[in-house]
């Protein structure tokens, strides 16, 4: 069994939303930030030599979103404003697939946060990756 590989992400999370038709059978991703978004965090999982796992995984995601200027300054609220947390999660896992495991299908366990980030903290997003014992994904 590999240990658990830890990597941080910086930059601002963006969404797996849905796809636009443009004609003649072709889709576009509705987010222009997702291309660059899936380079970075793929990028940052090679930069950590995260293994590639062909069992059964856990999955961890802590999505830090930015903090609008309307935030009150002396507390921060949870984060429940777009983007769902579940197209986050899909625009993580289409980078991460082939990658540090070999397909999405993979993933049996899966715990997702998002919140605002902190005063002063940056946006970005921290993955956990552990694999399962065989007992446990069977």
């Amino acid at each position: 069994m590999t240990e658990p590989t830890r990597f941080h992400v910086e930059g601002i999370p963006a969404p797996q939303g849905s796809k636009r038709h443009i004609g003649r059978g072709v889709l576009i991703e509705s987010s222009k930030a997702l291309k660059p978004w899936r380079e970075r965090v793929a990028w940052t999982a090679r930069e950590h030599h995260v293994p590639l796992r062909a069992g059964a995984v856990a999955v961890q995601l802590a999505f830090v979103m930015p903090r609008p200027t309307s935030t009150p300054k002396r507390r921060t609220p949870p984060a429940m404003r777009k983007p769902d947390l579940d197209k986050l999660v899909r625009g993580v896992f289409d980078a991460l697939s082939g990658l540090c495991f070999e397909d999405d299908a993979r993933v049996v366990d899966l715990r997702a946060t998002k919140r605002l980030a902190a005063i002063g903290e940056k946006p970005g997003l921290t993955v956990t990756i552990s694999d399962l014992p065989q007992e446990l994904s069977a």
